[in-house]
């Protein structure tokens, strides 16, 4: 019985996110009911005109009416996942929620750099080394890259040092393309030297856990520290 109340449970749970998903997708994409009906529809005429072809339409309607399922999925899913990119597009840490969705074998630290105009760098680590991930005004961001790769190269000078810049500007990675950028990254490190890199990176601290930050609002007057980065 319990394991009956946890399915019940979990299956509106379920039905709900698809319908926050299917809505939230819509007002970026007002097609994609029309879209997904004609995904569904094709496949499944296609694989039931064949089943007339060769005398077996139950067959091949069964068949055609579980790829039709499986393709409106797909298409579903990459519609939303555009949608939510676009609408992520440009939006301050966009990138860091990204990243904590790249996959197993990386770990990623957001804010391990920023400065007074927002301008942030995060930071991942995996099989390929580190990835220095940066969102912001590209020149601003130049110095602040600069710090945090002299700073890798002082601290775990065997390890590579990548670094991003989130845009659609000249060698910049749109956002939805940085989590495939950072898979295609040569894997030079093993498992264990991974773990290695994290345990020191953790050591040393990030941006987050040292900066001291006051409860509450930020008081009136109060300034940021001089020097670009926050410390």
């Amino acid at each position: 019985m319990a394991r009956k109340s946890n399915a019940d449970t979990a299956n509106p749970g379920r039905f709900k996110q698809i319908a926050m998903t299917y809505k939230m997708t819509r007002k970026a994409d007002p097609k994609i009911g029309l879209i997904l009906a004609a995904v569904a529809i094709v496949t499944f005429g296609v694989f039931l005109g064949i089943g007339f072809l060769i005398d077996h339409p139950w067959y091949l309607g069964i068949l055609g009416f579980l790829v039709a399922f499986l393709a409106t999925a797909i298409v579903f899913g990459r519609r939303a996942e555009r949608a939510a990119f676009g609408q992520m597009e440009g939006q301050p840490g966009a990138a860091a929620a990204v990243l904590d969705n790249v996959g197993r074998g990386w770990t990623s630290t957001p804010a391990v750099a920023m400065n007074r105009s927002q301008d942030i760098v995060h930071r991942a680590v995996g099989k390929a080394g580190i990835v220095l991930i940066a969102e912001g005004n590209p020149n601003r961001l130049k110095p602040l890259l600069a710090a945090e790769k002299k700073k890798m190269a002082r601290i775990l000078p065997d390890v590579p040092v990548h670094d991003i810049i989130v845009g659609t500007g000249e060698g910049q990675v749109p956002l939805k393309k940085v989590r495939t950028t950072l898979l295609k990254y040569p894997r030079v490190l093993p498992g264990p030297q991974v773990t290695q890199v994290n345990d020191k990176l953790r050591a040393m601290g990030d941006l987050m856990s040292n900066m001291p930050l006051p409860k509450g609002p930020m008081p009136k007057g109060m300034r940021m520290p001089r020097g670009g980065k926050m410390r």
